[in-house]
């Protein structure tokens, strides 16, 4: 049976790639694409995100919804100089002939949330601005919610400081908040993103596949996180532990988010229990790799377009 998710992103080269697995594997069900300004503005990753479901055909079933412009607190930057000025910068995608939704994301979230006969997955892969408004505003929805899969934080070392990994640095006190918001979390961080690289072979190989592999590939061209022997797929491992999580190890800890001073956006666990007889997240610290990569390529392959 399909698992019915809602995607809550900052499209995004990377989210890019997540989407595009997302809206064309049927394991996965895709009741609303939120998105927030992260990588970019919330007008361009709004607009990222039609590029994305007109591509794949699928602008009448996935309703598109635009959220939070800027942090709960701390000041917005971007990341176009990874993700360049558009954010999805390579391929000539179509003018688009849809608009997001009228409602803000936060509230077409509560909507599909509430009207939903099924607990609903919550996947989140940039800022965690518009989760953490919508349990503020509507606390009542997290009894809809099965989990949250998240792509953020790290426990070995960040990619915005030496702590800080780029979402949670993004809005600190939005990832607190959510953090400490009492549902099952899956942190995949960076203690598994950096290791679960799209091999540079895989990435030359995709063009040869089909057009969205081609798109993909001129995507990643453009995408400047660059490591010796690949790409890393941040977003994308969000999907896999989805599809796979015997692929990942989890391990239980309290995590704590600091939202002040030189380790801001820092994500903390209390690895010996001292300071918290619970826990608040399962963190990904260790991935397969060659399976991931399997993965990712036989994904592309089944591609319709």
């Amino acid at each position: 049976m399909a698992q019915k998710i809602m995607l809550d992103m900052d499209p995004g080269i990377d989210d890019a790639a997540a989407i595009a697995i997302a809206l064309t594997d049927p394991q996965f069900d895709v009741q609303l694409l939120s998105t927030v300004a992260g990588n970019v503005g919330v007008e361009k990753t709004a607009l990222n995100a039609l590029k994305l479901v007109e591509f794949f055909g699928v602008q009448e079933q996935v309703p598109v919804a635009a959220g939070a412009k800027m942090p709960l607190l701390k000041p917005y930057e971007d990341a176009s100089y990874v993700h360049g000025e558009s954010g999805m910068p390579g391929w000539d995608f179509p003018a688009v002939t849809t608009q997001p939704v009228a409602q803000h994301a936060v509230e077409a979230m509560r909507k599909t949330l509430m009207q939903s006969t099924e607990q609903l997955t919550l996947v989140i892969t940039g800022a965690f601005t518009n989760v953490a408004l919508l349990f503020r505003m509507y606390p009542e929805v997290k009894a809809k919610i099965d989990r949250l899969v998240v792509m953020g934080g790290s426990l070995t070392g960040g990619n915005m400081s030496s702590v800080a990994e780029f979402n949670i640095y993004t809005d600190p006190h939005a990832v607190k908040i959510v953090f400490e918001a009492g549902l099952p979390i899956v942190m995949i961080g960076l203690d598994v993103t950096m290791k679960a690289l799209l091999s540079y072979d895989n990435i030359a190989k995709l063009s040869d596949v089909n057009e969205s592999g081609a798109m993909l590939q001129a995507l990643l061209q453009h995408y400047a996180d660059n490591e010796a022997t690949g790409k890393p797929m941040h977003d994308v491992n969000t999907l896999f532990y989805l599809a796979h999580p015997e692929a990942f190890t989890l391990t239980n800890y309290w995590v704590d988010v600091i939202t002040e001073g030189p380790a801001l956006g820092a994500t903390v666990a209390d690895v010996l229990g001292s300071h918290h007889d619970t826990t608040n997240v399962a963190v990904a610290t260790d991935i397969d790799v060659p399976a991931f990569n399997a993965w990712f390529m036989s994904e592309v392959a089944t591609f319709m377009k």
